[in-house]
């Protein structure tokens, strides 16, 4: 996918103190900060850091939405998001989830406007279990017309119930489940500790559990 965006560059007014040094030397923190200075973000340090984190935002959405052809422009709108509010990032160490955030709750306000799509996520992804832990891996067997139909039934059901958590849910979940992240990490970047992570990833899961109780006694 193409780095370049849509977005009217202009000049910074503030020079950065670290101006001189070239912007692929620069540390993703760094990056950052050098965007946050000036009117608008530089231009040579915003497009590093897209280059740097576009595969994260490429992946989020293919997880969400492994069908849908329009992901490109979503983002695009993702990054868009990010160069119009990054000065009001106060910690550049929590970037990564903020860009979670921001890829996750867009995907979902588009998720609203459609009235349904066919496969809300990779068949590849976990799935939910009695115990707790996601699994949501299918049999590679070939599914009849009737699986096939409550396959994608199911996912579209998850689908609409991962939207109606609440946002720090739907981020945890999304940040442990289809990010990969370690509770730890999570902790870090949500600025919560590592116990209410945990704790919001349960109730998550339980929710979720509850809303698709009828597909997973099947």
């Amino acid at each position: 996918m193409s780095q370049s965006l849509a977005v009217s560059w202009s000049t910074v007014d503030a020079v950065y103190p670290e101006a001189s040094i070239p912007v692929d030397k620069l540390s993703n923190h760094d990056l950052i900060l050098r965007c946050q200075v000036g009117l608008r973000p530089d231009r040579a340090a915003f497009s590093e850091l897209l280059g740097r984190y576009q595969a994260q935002v490429d992946r989020i959405l293919y997880h969400l939405a492994p069908d849908w052809s329009d992901r490109a422009d979503l983002a695009q709108e993702v990054w868009i998001r990010v160069y119009r509010n990054i000065k009001r990032l106060q910690e550049p160490a929590k970037f990564r989830g903020w860009l979670s955030r921001i890829a996750t709750n867009l995907f979902y306000d588009e998720l609203r406007k459609r009235k349904r799509v066919a496969t809300p996520l990779s068949l590849d992804a976990p799935r939910l279990l009695d115990d707790g832990e996601m699994d949501w891996e299918i049999a590679c067997q070939t599914p009849s017309p009737q699986e096939e139909m409550t396959t994608r039934e199911f996912y579209e059901q998850l689908r609409e119930a991962i939207a109606d958590l609440p946002e720090v849910f739907r981020t945890t979940i999304v940040l442990r489940e289809i990010e990969g992240m370690a509770y730890e990490e999570i902790a870090e970047i949500t600025g919560v500790s590592l116990g209410t992570v945990k704790s919001r990833i349960a109730r998550a899961r339980t929710r979720l559990q509850t809303q698709l109780r009828s597909y997973l006694d099947t």
